[in-house]
C-alpha cells in the first residue's frame, strides 16, 4: 500500500456498534491512514455526570485507501462495509474531510447534529409550537432558518432557533416524500 497514491480516496466504513476507536486502532496498524472524529460526551453514572470521548459519526469511521485494493479493509474486524449507493463505494468528497481535520485541530466544541436539508420537512420541538410541521427552506445566519409552514392551504415564513426544528423521519409527516440518502458530514450553515 502506498498511502501518498493519488488514488487513495477517503471513504467511510460502517463498523459494528462501538467498534469505532478499536478498528481505527487495527487498519492504523495495517498502515491506513484514518479518520475518528470524536467529541466529549457527558454522561451520567451511577448519580453523577462524567464525561468521556464518543465518536462524532457513531458506527463509522473514515479511512483513505485504493477503492480497487480494498478487501485488506473489508476484513478488518469491525469493519461492516464501506459505504456508498449500492454496492458501489462512493468517496468522501475532499474538501468535508479538510473541513473535519480543521475543526478538530482547531480544537471546537462540537457535537452530532441531525442533518438538516434543504426541502427536508422538519417538526418544532419548542412547547409553544409542538408538532408544527413544516419544510426547510433555507438557513438564515449562524442560529436560524426559516420554515414554510402550510396553514390553510397558505405558506408563512417564520424565524426559528435551529435547535427547536428536528427532521422527520421516512414515514412521518402527511404526504411525505423519502428524504433521500443519509448524509454523513452535514453542509456548513453559511
Amino acid at each position: 500500500m502506498n498511502p501518498s497514491s493519488p488514488s487513495n480516496r477517503w471513504y467511510a466504513l460502517q463498523v459494528r456498534t462501538r467498534w469505532e476507536s478499536s478498528t481505527a486502532v487495527l487498519l492504523g496498524g495495517k498502515g491506513y491512514e484514518t479518520l475518528l472524529p470524536t467529541f466529549a460526551a457527558k454522561k451520567k453514572w451511577s448519580g453523577k455526570q462524567k464525561e468521556s470521548n464518543a465518536p462524532l459519526f457513531p458506527g463509522y469511521v473514515f479511512c483513505q485507501f485504493n477503492v480497487h485494493d480494498r478487501l485488506p479493509v473489508l476484513v478488518t474486524p469491525g469493519v461492516i462495509s464501506v459505504v456508498g449507493r449500492g454496492k458501489v463505494p462512493v468517496a468522501i468528497e475532499d474538501v468535508e474531510i479538510s473541513a473535519i481535520q480543521h475543526v478538530l485541530s482547531a480544537g471546537v466544541t462540537m457535537e452530532p447534529w441531525p442533518y438538516l436539508e434543504i426541502g427536508q420537512r422538519v417538526r418544532i420541538e419548542t412547547p409553544s409550537m409542538q408538532g408544527v410541521e413544516g419544510i426547510l427552506l433555507n438557513f438564515k445566519g449562524n442560529n436560524r432558518i426559516v420554515l414554510s409552514v402550510s396553514l390553510l392551504r397558505r405558506s408563512v415564513a417564520l424565524e426559528i432557533d435551529r435547535e427547536a426544528v428536528s427532521p422527520l423521519g421516512i414515514g412521518q409527516g402527511a404526504g411525505l416524500q423519502g428524504i433521500g440518502a443519509r448524509q454523513l458530514v452535514p453542509d456548513a450553515v453559511s
